[in-house]
């Protein structure tokens, strides 16, 4: 029998337990073997839990206990939950975890603890809750050289977005309106400023390109500063406006980072809307291919935990793998970066603008203001942009996705 001790007993614990027992007798068929469920690991009390009696706070009970072949961390956060899957690893029992902060902050420090041990450190529920990319990733990494990654890996941002963009609604309506849903958190700040996003997106960097990349040497933007009007000149340039998550290998260097994109109607991206993720992969051999689905949910992560779980439990299972990467200019400079911009802007006029940047489109939305003006202009690196900006009022940047 193989025992498994859960680690946090929030949403994603709660429904890992609840899928784990309502299916138990199919994932034993699948393991070839009897399982359960021993510890559950909270500072909470649950004395009316149906599973009451498997509840314990002191993490050095499941340390100790040489019954307990894998740990699922479900706490969130980098704080307890890298102590006690650190010193589950060392303790030689295979560790999975949804913890995306966790993951992009020491994932390659625990992945190479899990080989020297000789067990496994999964987190497929890290970055698409319930949407295989991971396992996939890894399994296409065999055959194929993947060129870029690129999606919208936050479910909150992307329902903003798509009511601004289809309803003509402000940004604090519809997060007002997502925090009563429930798609957003009390306090939002790590969806809608990108950070979430951010964690993602260096996950899959490090695990599609082999070098752990951080989160704080990633450009990051989130959406705050979007308004109804920019929604309005994408909707006229045929285009929606998503927040982009991408990385793509430039010789030997990664361009990675998170923005606000117009992403025009041709990419399978564009009519990605709601809650839902979507992540755009290119193969070398391959071309593109999407992963789509709800990113997060109690019942979907749940059972990303489950099949990681399952894979842990399999003798001789492939464990992941990417290497630190010291302080190297591994990451290219965003400033860089030459892309098309569309900008909005407050008292200007097209020969001024012509005469500044040269050949652009001029974009019109219905009744817009006396003296505001939008465009958007060829390629331009983000530096000589911001210096062309200094003495424009500008009312709206977005980066501008090629199809």
């Amino acid at each position: 029998m193989s025992k498994t001790a859960i680690l946090g007993f929030g949403t994603v614990g709660s429904g890992t337990v609840e899928v784990f027992y309502r299916n138990k007798a199919n994932l034993e068929k699948n393991a070839g073997q009897e399982l359960d469920i021993k510890y559950i690991l909270d500072v909470r009390d649950f004395s009316d839990s149906p599973y009451a009696e498997k509840f314990v706070k002191d993490f050095n009970i499941i340390a100790d206990d040489p019954e307990i072949s894998v740990v699922a961390e479900l706490i969130g956060g980098s704080t307890f939950a890298y102590d006690f899957v650190k010193r589950a690893l060392e303790a030689g029992k295979s560790v999975v975890t949804s913890n995306k902060e966790l993951v992009a902050a020491k994932g390659a420090e625990l992945l190479k603890i899990a080989r020297e041990k000789g067990v496994n450190f999964f987190f497929e529920a890290s970055v698409g809750g319930g949407i295989p990319i991971i396992r996939p990733l890894q399994q296409c990494l065999m055959s194929d050289e993947i060129v870029s990654v690129a999606g919208i890996l936050n479910g909150t941002t992307n329902y903003i977005l798509t009511k601004m963009l289809k309803e003509g609604a402000e940004f604090g309506e519809v997060l007002a309106k997502a925090q009563e849903l429930g798609y957003a958190e009390r306090d939002p700040e790590a969806d809608v400023g990108g950070g979430d996003a951010c964690r993602k997106i260096c996950i899959l960097a490090s695990l599609v390109f082999g070098k752990h990349v951080y989160p704080d040497d990633v450009y990051t933007e989130g959406i705050t500063s979007i308004t109804k009007e920019d929604a309005q000149y994408a909707a006229g340039y045929g285009c929606a406006i998503k927040l982009i998550a991408s990385a793509e290998k430039a010789g030997n260097s990664l361009e990675i980072g998170v923005c606000p994109c117009f992403v025009p109607s041709e990419s399978q991206l564009s009519g990605v809307d709601d809650v839902f993720n979507a992540i755009l992969v290119k193969g070398e051999a391959t071309g593109e291919v999407i992963f789509y689905g709800k990113g997060a949910g109690k019942y979907p992560t749940a059972s990303a935990v489950l099949a990681d779980i399952m894979n842990a439990l399999k003798p001789g299972t492939k464990n992941l793998n990417w290497e630190d990467r010291g302080q190297d200019n591994y990451i290219a400079d965003y400033a860089t970066r030459k892309n098309r911009f569309y900008l909005r802007l407050a008292d200007a006029d097209k020969a001024q603008i012509s005469a500044l940047f040269g050949d652009v489109t001029f974009l019109r939305r219905e009744n817009a203001p006396s003296g505001e003006l939008a465009f958007v202009t060829g390629e331009i690196s983000v530096g000589e942009l911001e210096q062309k900006c200094k003495e424009l009022q500008v009312l709206g940047r977005i980066k501008i996705m090629e199809a």
